[in-house]
This record gives C-alpha cells, structure tokens and sequence, in this order.
C-alpha cells in the first residue's frame, strides 16, 4: 500500500480511537520471550524510579513503564492492575499498522462476535497531554477517549488504553500530518527534529499526537504488540481468536521493591 494511501486509512481510524462502542470499526504461537528494545526503553526497564506493569497475555507477555509526568494516570493505571481489573480481559480492537486496544470491563465474557468497547470502569481522568516528551512512536501506551465534540477537554477513559503499532514515515509524508496535528491543537504542537527521524525509523502514529494522553511505553516485548496487531479482525475490529491479558501484574513501584499486584 502506498503511503499516501495508509496515511489517509490511519486517519480515518485515528478518528474511531474511543471506547464507545458506536465508534468500534494468523494466530501466533504463545510466546514469553522479549525482543531487544532501543537505549531509552532499556534505561526506563533498569530506573528504579520508573513504575513497570507486566501484561501476560495468550500471544506472550509484555512490559509496560509508567511517566511519572503524568502522575494521575500512572496511580490510576497501578491501582487498577494491583485490584485484578485487567485479568482476563480482551484485546477488543485491534487495527493493523495501527494500535492494538483493551481496557473494556465487559469483554472478560463476552461471547465470539459480540461488539465491544462501551465497558469502562466508570470514571474519566483530566489529560495530562505533555508534548513533545511523549509522543505516538511505536511501543507508546496512551488513554483511549470519546471525542472532540463530546470531550473538548479531551479527558482520558479511566480504564482503556492502547499501544501504538503504526508505520515509518519519511520527512516529506510527515508534512501534511503535522499541519493536521497543528490544526487540531490550536497550533500548539510542533514536531521536534528528533520526533521527525524517530517516525521514520521506529515508526508510530503520528496523527494522533497531541490529542491523547500518552503515559507509557513497552519496554520489553515489543514483538508480542506485533503478533497481536496482525490477527485476523471482524468488520469492527474485534480479533476473530480471541487475545486475552490472562494476568497483568506491577513488576516494580517507583521507589520500592518489586511487587505483585496482590501485596
């Protein structure tokens, strides 16, 4: 597919990334193995002052560090994983090339084929948008949300959340995305040099930026975000086999020892 092309299929999807379910739209071996993750990503694993969430899953298991710049989310995101609230749980949207989506609270029995993404847990969180630190480059974890014109304060969902897969982008591709992105935030976000040559090796979505509380990133087990994003999906995004969190736990709180999530 061409890039122009795959450019406007992302964007068409970046409008439906909400947990309500009016804007819902190969199977890989199990695997716990972690592939190697660039010096940033290694240098948050090894801080003892980052937070690290583990999410185990039926396609393998992954790490998630948590910003303390965004301090609302990281709490919101520990206190849900230490109450169990991700354990079983499904990756109810999945877009290839695009981000992989989970957080539903009624996707744990939900029956094959049933639509999903209206479940949450209840509550919604004031963004913490810091850009240009955080941005959509892939690996990046960020809060779902409903909309501009219902959500103009672009409030987080308390619960739903997804990872960015997305697709490398060259300089002159990019320049079209971020006049969109500067329209879309007023003209308050302006791409950096190093967000530019990060989108085109690591890749991610860039037209989301800006817009989304990012608070997070993978840090170990990026390739198992890669298998889930290929799964076959139904006409609204749905995997066809399901791809559940069997266990999500918190590896290390800032500042202590490492933790299960049932201490």
């Amino acid at each position: 597919m061409h890039t122009s092309s795959l450019t406007h299929k992302l964007m068409a999807a970046a409008t439906a990334l909400l947990f309500s379910a009016s804007l819902l739209t190969a199977h890989a071996k199990r695997t716990g193995e972690f592939s190697p993750q660039v010096p940033v990503a290694d240098s948050l694993a090894a801080d003892s002052a980052t937070s690290l969430v583990r999410f185990e899953t039926t396609l393998g298991t992954f790490d998630i560090a948590l910003y303390n710049d965004t301090p609302l989310h990281r709490d919101n995101f520990l206190r849900l994983v230490r109450s169990g609230y991700y354990d079983g749980l499904l990756f109810h949207r999945v877009i290839r090339d695009f981000m992989v989506q989970t957080g539903d609270s009624t996707s744990r029995t939900a029956a094959p084929g049933t639509p999903l993404g209206e479940g949450d847990a209840g509550y919604t969180l004031p963004a913490e948008i810091v850009f240009p630190t955080h941005y959509h480059h892939r690996g990046a974890v960020a809060a779902a949300r409903t909309g501009d014109d219902v959500n103009p304060e672009r409030r987080s969902s308390g619960a739903q959340f997804y990872v960015v897969w997305g697709t490398t982008y060259a300089k002159p591709a990019l320049s079209p995305i971020r006049r969109r992105v500067r329209m879309a935030t007023g003209g308050k976000a302006r791409f950096t040099d190093e967000m530019v040559a990060d989108y085109a090796t690591r890749g991610g979505t860039p037209h989301l930026d800006g817009q989304y509380t990012v608070f997070g990133e993978v840090v170990r087990g990026l390739d198992v975000i890669g298998r889930i994003q290929a799964v076959a999906t139904d006409a609204a995004d749905r995997p066809l086999t399901d791809v559940r969190i069997t266990r999500a736990t918190i590896v290390r709180q800032a500042g202590s020892q490492p933790a299960s999530k049932r201490q």
